[in-house]
């Protein structure tokens, strides 16, 4: 996989990318299925895809519309495979990944899951690439970035909690300048003008140092239970950050985020607890 996918260095999903986007449709367009390369069966074509990497597969899909249609099918066998190459067998296997049925979108999530380069030195990535651990270091608040940021579209993720919360765990997102490490037990996300963050504790909503109210803004509001899975819907078109629990919509928590690079992040400080992230692409409307 490339540095994003791996879990090395962070990136940013914005203009740049769309305008590969547009650079790729027309070599599409362009394309037109002509030549050898269009005339290839496409029992063969998936055969030879099954072998590549994903960044040789975004490439391919460029080639010409008999390629790119031999790649349309998200639980092709081509797609299948590089999941087993790529993510861990516990992944594959557990409940992790269950609100993505294509193997397409669980090597996507993996692409966006949380950095084992982009956190505190107190926490690590386990090895099925989506939850974060963190150690039993007193006097320290933790976090992590995802391995993508967004600077434009809508995007999806799912956050939970698999061990004790603590007296503080956040969740929400950050700019790339946002530490991710402090001393004491504080709320790291929404510590500074860098991040926006939702105290799953005390139902806090926190940025630039200082409390923005409640959340979900309306009477006795349910605490986190432990394992509940958080939707985390970020829409840089109308600037908002808003959250689903148990696809009950809750409300949007953040207006006007600034045109910046936003990385899904989280910061815990109980000792072995666990967090798990998994991106799901653009949310559905409704």
């Amino acid at each position: 996989m490339s540095g994003a996918a791996a879990g090395g260095a962070s990136s940013c999903i914005g203009a740049g990318t769309a305008s590969g986007s547009a650079a790729g449709s027309s070599a599409i367009g362009g394309g037109g299925g002509g030549g050898v390369a269009g005339r290839l069966p496409s029992r063969v074509l998936e055969h030879i895809f099954s072998y590549l990497e994903l960044p040789d597969l975004m490439r391919c899909a460029l080639v010409c519309w008999h390629w790119n249609s031999c790649l349309a099918d998200e639980n092709s066998e081509v797609w299948r495979s590089l999941c087993t190459r790529t993510l861990s067998e516990e992944a594959l296997r557990s409940d992790i990944l269950c609100n993505l049925p294509t193997y397409k979108g669980k090597l996507k999530s993996f692409q966006h899951a949380l950095s084992s380069h982009d956190c505190s030195r107190n926490v690590y990535v386990k090895k099925n690439g989506f939850t974060l651990h963190r150690n039993p270091i007193a006097q320290s608040t933790d976090g992590a970035r995802g391995k993508i940021g967004f600077s434009e579209g809508r995007h999806a993720w799912e956050i939970w909690w698999e061990g004790p919360l603590g007296t503080v765990a956040v969740i929400g997102i950050a700019t790339k300048r946002a530490p991710m490490q402090c001393q004491g037990y504080v709320a790291l996300l929404g510590s500074d003008d860098q991040s926006w963050g939702w105290n799953l504790v005390d139902n806090n909503l926190l940025h630039n140092g200082e409390v923005n109210g409640n959340f979900p803004q309306c009477n006795n509001a349910p605490k986190y239970q432990i394992g509940e899975r958080i939707r985390v819907i970020l829409d840089m078109e109308d600037k908002t950050l808003a959250f689903e629990r148990g696809f009950e919509f809750l409300g949007v928590a953040f207006r006007g985020l600034p045109k910046a690079c936003l990385f899904p992040a989280v910061s815990a400080v109980y000792g072995n607890t666990e967090v798990t992230m998994v991106y799901l692409g653009k949310p559905l409307d409704g």
